[in-house]
């Protein structure tokens, strides 16, 4: 199969990754692409009038520390790599604008994947950082901020990622460093992550969440007083808040520049930077110069992407909605929807508290109908042996479709289709995948994050009733691993739980869950069987609601990548919202009671004090590690 051309600059480029994502930028500093800050509005003025108030109030040191750590621009996100789709316009302002931009990322990206090798958690952590710096300074960033919060996994809910980034005692403890780190930096604009609910990162919405009210609250003095009080900071108040609009389509080419645009859902204007114009300093389009910068993450999979931008991606450019100019939210018409399901309520309760309403218009998409399928009784239990035997799945198959990445080309080059069971005290699957190309062979002592890989994933909402998968039963399978020649290891199947409920290997995770394959030579496909235990879900399971997705991801390369995706239910981010899941009721089954079990979440994350570069950058800049507080 061929390797589908990446994703154009402004559209989802991270769907083949795990996520997706938005980004912020402020316009008042630039109210048009081609404007130019000048007079006493413009940062550097803003910078100096700054240091001369310092000074004058005989906090000399304090000036002089300011001036160190000041940048023009500050973008706000929640992962290494999330600037990435930015940095064409970051790299142009520096360089016709003689604006700096410094980065602020919330986490370190432990919870992403690696195509590079075996680290995970703080490792992996330090490792992506690395990317990022080098990756940054091609578009003239040289400050990158980490806050130390850890990335857990994938998810769809930013209420979810509030309660793991902010614990007990301190509930405010992010949107506080943020607040300082505004107020350390002086920044003219923000930059930060789209805060809007769907088909996007939990930790990206709520990076825009955040950076939002740290827009607003910085410029406050009643906003925690003691940095101002005793860490000798001054209220900062930014001109301007952008949000990186992905999915909007405007016009292409130069025209993209001084077209006037308004986003389609809230009303707000939308303002692009052209990707084509031509790098002085790197003698090519800014558009190369992010892709340059782009296959630096090479952890994340982004060093297989094509070296070269093609003539139509140069031709594509940044959008930027503007939510406020001069300090305040730009008004639009707030448009209420009605029938909100609970995440989107939230969202639309904290749209409104900040005084943005019209952020929540038509944030709930159109959901479609679910799919549904009747799960029927086995006529005994099946053999795990990745087999269909006879009288062991007696109902009818269930096809699986295009969900992401490239479209396959033929049913020879990927397919699938799965069916369903249920015997006892389990639940049974049988996924059958047509594919004409095998993807890497990981180590069974790497089965996790599986779609790096041909892999099948299954998903149990026991109840039907979830808002996010941290109260559900997810598995990964590995139909083949790489045979280690000093092990027993024979190269089979393998199963893992990432991004629910419970995380880990499914020996330890869900003890008792049986997986088998059967993999055709040559190679044309495979077959994944795999027994689940109800026992092993994290709540009993209603045999009229149980909701389900069986996804298969489909890599042809060597690399670590995955090229496509296919499910059940397609819609959205289908491994991630409960809200798309089919319908899957077990025709007399009688499942045991289980005890509800709570989330356990990885917390896990790399720290500011073990990295050397965030160390030489405090003692350089002045802002302590992490955002934390100033002695």
């Amino acid at each position: 199969m061929r390797r589908p051309a990446p994703p154009g600059r402004g559209r989802l480029r991270h769907a083949l990754l795990g996520g997706l994502a938005a980004v912020a930028v402020a316009t008042t500093m630039l109210p048009a692409a081609a404007a130019q800050p000048s007079g006493p509005a413009s940062a550097a003025g803003a910078q100096r009038a700054a240091a001369t108030s310092e000074a004058a109030s005989g906090a000399a040191s304090d000036g002089a520390r300011k001036k160190r750590a000041h940048t023009d621009v500050l973008f706000i996100g929640a992962h290494p790599d999330d600037e990435f789709q930015s940095l064409s316009t970051f790299g142009q302002w520096a360089e016709k604008r003689k604006l700096s931009t410094g980065v602020v990322t919330i986490t370190r990206g432990e919870g992403g994947g690696n195509a590079v090798g075996n680290e995970e958690g703080a490792p992996l952590g330090m490792l992506r950082e690395a990317e990022e710096r080098e990756a940054v300074r091609l578009a003239g960033v040289r400050n990158v901020f980490y806050l130390d919060k850890p990335d857990f996994w994938y998810t769809l809910s930013a209420p979810l990622t509030s309660k793991v980034w902010d614990r007990e005692p301190s509930r405010k403890d992010t949107l506080e460093r943020l607040v300082r780190l505004i107020r350390a930096t002086t920044p003219k604009t923000v930059v930060t992550m789209d805060p809007r609910p769907f088909d996007q990162h939990g930790g990206h919405q709520l990076a825009g969440r955040l950076a939002t009210e740290a827009f607003e609250l910085a410029g406050n003095r009643k906003a925690f007083p003691h940095q101002i009080t005793k860490e000798r900071y001054k209220p900062w108040q930014p001109s301007g808040l952008l949000a990186q609009n992905w999915r909007f389509q405007g016009p292409s080419g130069k025209s993209c520049a001084t077209s006037p645009q308004r986003d389609e859902a809230s009303g707000l204007p939308v303002r692009g930077w052209w990707g084509g114009v031509e790098s002085r300093k790197h003698r090519t389009s800014w558009a190369q110069v992010e892709r340059d910068a782009q296959r630096k993450y090479v952890s994340q999979g982004f060093g297989s992407v094509p070296e070269k931008v093609t003539e139509e991606e140069k031709q594509q450019c940044d959008w930027f909605t503007v939510l406020a100019e001069h300090g305040k939210p730009v008004k639009a018409k707030a448009e209420p929807q009605s029938g909100l399901k609970p995440v989107y309520a939230e969202f639309a309760r904290w749209a409104r508290d900040v005084g943005m309403p019209w952020l929540a218009n038509k944030a709930q998409p159109d959901y479609p109908e679910r799919p549904g399928t009747t799960v029927p009784m086995a006529a005994h239990a099946p053999a795990v042996d990745g087999k269909a035997g006879e009288g062991e799945y007696p109902g009818d198959p269930v096809r699986l479709d295009h969900w992401q990445g490239e479209k396959c080309a033929t049913a020879q080059d990927c397919s699938a289709e799965a069916r369903l069971s249920h015997h006892g005290d389990a639940l049974y699957a049988l996924v059958h995948v047509t594919d004409d190309k095998q993807g890497t062979k990981l180590g069974a002592d790497d089965c996790k994050r599986h779609w790096r890989t041909d892999s099948v994933e299954l998903a149990l909402d026991p109840k039907g009733t979830s808002d996010d998968t941290s109260t559900v039963f997810k598995t990964g399978l590995l139909p083949f691993t790489d045979p280690r020649p000093d092990s027993a290891d024979a190269g089979g199947p393998c199963a893992a739980r990432d991004a629910d409920n419970r995380q880990g290997p499914a020996a330890r995770t869900a003890p008792g869950l049986e997986v088998a394959s059967q993999v055709t030579k040559p190679y044309k496909g495979y077959t994944v069987e795999v027994k689940i235990p109800y026992r092993v879900l994290p709540a009993t399971v209603d045999p009229t609601r149980l909701t389900a997705n069986v996804m298969v991801y489909d890599s042809d390369t060597d690399d670590k990548t995955g090229q496509t995706r296919l499910a059940w239910a397609t819609f959205g981010s289908a491994q991630a919202d409960p809200y798309v899941w089919g319908r899957t009721p077990l025709l007399g089954a009688a499942p045991p009671a289980v005890s509800p079990s709570p989330p356990d979440i990885p917390l896990e994350a790399a720290k500011s004090i073990d990295s050397p570069a965030s160390v030489k950058q405090s003692k350089r800049t002045g802002v302590p590690l992490a955002g934390g507080p100033r002695a």
